[in-house]
């Protein structure tokens, strides 16, 4: 069997085992087996098929780490319009109490309404941001 054939079993093994666990990682690293499995097509010696897989494989997981690791995370599920509905939606506060909440009248019912930690409450139209618990946590439209 020849050291390309022996690449290409292992880039393949590499995609495979990624399907059955989900690691992003494999991926990239069956990229530098590819590349070592070209290098070898192309006649390189056994260090330099090695040398690509390492630079290729590892470069690659080292900058999908750094653009993950970048990337903004995804809100809460509080927080997260697809999983709750109210979120966005909009409700008028008339006054705020001493405690800093506020009781609105939402969806037919009445609700607690908070505010957001370093902003003032002022009346008006609010929008929901998320739910805290039972508590509508609102941003000032």
């Amino acid at each position: 069997m020849t050291e390309s054939t022996i690449w290409w079993l292992l880039a393949g093994g590499a995609v495979i085992a990624e399907l059955l666990t989900g690691t992003f990682f494999l991926l990239m690293i069956s990229l530098g087996m590819a590349a070592a499995a070209l290098a070898a097509h192309s006649g390189a010696g056994s260090t330099t098929q090695m040398l690509a897989a390492a630079i290729i494989g590892g470069g690659a997981v080292v900058v999908c780490y750094f653009v993950k690791k970048k990337r903004p995370h995804d809100p809460s599920a509080r927080a997260d319009r697809s999983v709750n509905l109210d979120i966005g939606e909009k409700v008028l506060i008339e006054e705020w109490s001493a405690d800093g909440t506020a009781a609105v009248k939402y969806r037919g019912a009445i609700w607690t309404a908070i505010h957001r930690t370093g902003s003032t409450p002022s009346a008006g139209l609010h929008q929901i941001a998320e739910l805290v618990g039972s508590r509508l946590l609102v941003d000032k439209l």
